[in-house]
């Protein structure tokens, strides 16, 4: 039986239908806390949310692009009709694009800034808001990359965004502290999920290049995620975790 470290905590976890979002979210919900599992394919919500309903868990779905204010109030409205509160927030809703710098397109530019950094403000806001009203603070995870901290081939727009939601959490240091709300990031290397390990060099390129021998699993980046909205946290606040077994103390590049 795992710790209940989070009993009687209601979190919001999005971009969870899969990788690294689901995984968080079902650690929560297997260490008590309340769920409520977002991702745009609102089918992958449901049944992501039904698998950790059948391992005991209490998870709701709810299927929306969080890039979108309405859908943003909808999540919103969705968790306190459900579980009465917000204590938890984890921003893990993102995209990639990949695109040589000199060809990268504006299309492409203003999709990617829609998702990672408008919905990312705005669904932190939001949240705050409603903890502000609860007056019992809570806190706040945004997700980053290790392409926030140095620079990687084909991802200047990526790591661009993911620099932004970085600065984004130590900036709001000074509007959420006043309210026991902290806010932190973590910032994810290379991870075995669904889509790197459609990549039949993957593992073996990134277990040659990272100091611990490995990439990442999903387990890693949600432990340190469950950490930074722990109680052991509370005092951590406008900082960020990177979880990449040292790869970017070293920086070999796979290319």
């Amino acid at each position: 039986m795992l710790e209940q470290r989070f009993q009687n905590q209601v979190a919001i976890v999005t971009g969870a239908g899969i990788g690294i979002g689901f995984e968080i979210a079902k650690q929560l919900a297997e260490q008590g806390a309340k769920v409520i599992l977002n991702d745009i394919d609102e089918d992958l919500a449901e049944s992501s949310a039904k698998t950790i309903r059948e391992n005991g868990g209490l998870c709701e779905a709810f299927g929306g692009d969080v890039a979108d204010l309405e859908s943003i109030q909808l999540l919103i409205q969705k968790t306190i009709i459900s579980f009465g509160k917000i204590d938890i927030l984890i921003a893990n809703a993102g995209i990639t694009t990949f695109g040589d710098f000199w060809e990268y397109q504006p299309k492409s530019m203003q999709k990617i800034l829609q998702v990672n950094l408008f919905g990312t403000f705005f669904l932190t806001q939001a949240a705050s808001k409603q903890m502000l009203k609860q007056g019992h603070g809570g806190s706040i995870l945004l997700t980053s990359s290790v392409t926030g901290h140095q620079a990687h081939k084909y991802l200047a727009a990526y790591g661009m965004t993911k620099a932004g939601i970085e600065q984004l959490a130590k900036n709001l240091v000074v509007d959420l502290s006043p309210h026991q709300i902290n806010i932190n990031t973590v910032a994810p290397g290379a991870t075995l999920t669904e889509r790197t390990l459609s990549d039949a060099n993957y593992l073996e390129t990134w277990s040659r290049i990272t100091p611990t021998g490995r990439p990442a699993t999903v387990q890693d980046i949600a432990n340190a995620a469950l950490f930074l909205v722990s109680p052991l946290s509370r005092q951590i606040t406008g900082q960020s975790i990177v979880v990449d077994g040292g790869w970017t103390s070293v920086g070999p590049s796979p290319y």
